[in-house]
């Protein structure tokens, strides 16, 4: 298994993962447990729900759901799922005390289910389980991510994202990122990005971020055909996916199949446009990607150059963060030689600083 976390290639002899962009919790933030509605029930049901969720010991009925996901009856089924989903949407005691139950490996069947209530409501329960950190190696090991991966397929939209949650918690886990990736995840996460709605878009971006720390499924993400989807939201200042594209970017450019498909579907001139009129952070991050974009491919710097981006650099070497300056200082070191790798004394000097 190779982690990539970083980019492996060096400008004048020094590594330049010291200029990416590693702050990015405002940019990301986990997926939450379930965030659609409540769920319409008989009046009996209710009651039955609102005692499960008052009472100090619900253990009894907590057992009677699990029974009741392994039922003949599919509507006994939806309905003890929908109860689980429901117990441990707020409430991080029922997410251990459920799993302990049994209540895993019932729920892991019904994501295969062919009622899309049903797998919904499946996915959603595996989703807050997995919010608990001591859920995610079993839910793995019980086999939940060939399923999770079904229900990208072919779920409900809210399945599809409930499920690109739960593979980001379990992704949590290093050593399951992998056969997260070789699942069969990585093209349907990419597929959501650029399909899904505006919450399928940021719950497919906080996934791929997370897989994506490996070098295997970076090539994957790339295959899928990622960088359109990306470049377009990068391009869209309104579609608030600026920054959750750029972080994925980020990561992608440390392999050369992710540098060329970026200056195939134009990514090149959205990333000076943001380096122009983004915020200082939106900046930060182009100018991070656009650093090892251009570190080993002179063509890529001369096309750099000519979109104009040598005057914006400017400003920010004078205007930005501390951080932000460096990087800016150091690619128009890289610039302004655009038909020859070789540096000078005195760029090495300045680069070293930069780097140490």
């Amino acid at each position: 298994m190779e982690r990539d976390n970083g980019v492996n290639h060096a400008y004048v002899g020094r590594d330049v993962s010291a200029l990416s962009i590693n702050d990015h919790s405002s940019a990301f933030s986990d997926c939450n447990s379930d965030r659609s509605g409540e769920f319409p029930m008989a009046s009996a049901e209710s009651r039955r729900l609102l005692i499960a969720c008052a009472s100090e010991n619900s253990d009894e009925l907590i057992r009677q759901l699990v029974s009741d996901l392994e039922s003949c009856s599919i509507e006994e089924q939806k309905q003890a799922a929908m109860e689980i989903r429901l117990l441990t949407k707020n409430k991080p005691e029922n997410r251990l005390k459920i799993a302990k139950a049994g209540a895993v490996k019932p729920l892991i069947s019904l994501v295969s289910s062919t009622d899309p209530h049903l797998q919904e409501h499946g996915v959603t329960a595996i989703l807050n389980l997995s919010l608990c950190d001591e859920n995610k190696e079993l839910l793995a090991s019980y086999g939940a991510i060939k399923p999770l991966v079904r229900a990208l397929r072919t779920g409900t939209s809210t399945a599809k994202e409930n499920a690109a949650c739960a593979l980001l918690r379990i992704s949590q886990v290093e050593e399951n990122k992998i056969p997260i990736g070789r699942s069969g995840a990585i093209p349907l996460l990419v597929n959501l990005l650029e399909n899904g709605g505006s919450r399928g878009k940021k719950d497919a971006s906080t996934a791929l971020y997370s897989l994506c720390s490996e070098k295997e499924n970076k090539v994957k993400a790339v295959q899928a055909g990622i960088m359109k989807s990306l470049v377009e939201l990068m391009a869209d200042f309104d579609s608030n996916m600026v920054d959750k594209s750029a972080y994925v970017l980020s990561l992608l450019v440390s392999v050369p199949e992710a540098r060329t498909a970026l200056v195939d579907e134009g990514g090149i001139p959205v990333l000076v446009e943001i380096i122009e009129v983004g915020s200082q952070r939106q900046k930060e991050i182009a100018v991070a990607i656009l650093l090892q974009v251009c570190e080993d491919r002179v063509a890529y710097r001369t096309m750099v150059a000519r979109e104009g981006a040598i005057p914006p650099l400017v400003a920010l070497s004078q205007s930005g963060t501390n951080s932000a300056k460096k990087k800016a200082e150091t690619l128009i070191e890289l610039l302004r030689r655009p038909r020859s790798d070789s540096i000078s004394a005195k760029a090495k000097g300045k680069a070293k600083e930069v780097f140490v």
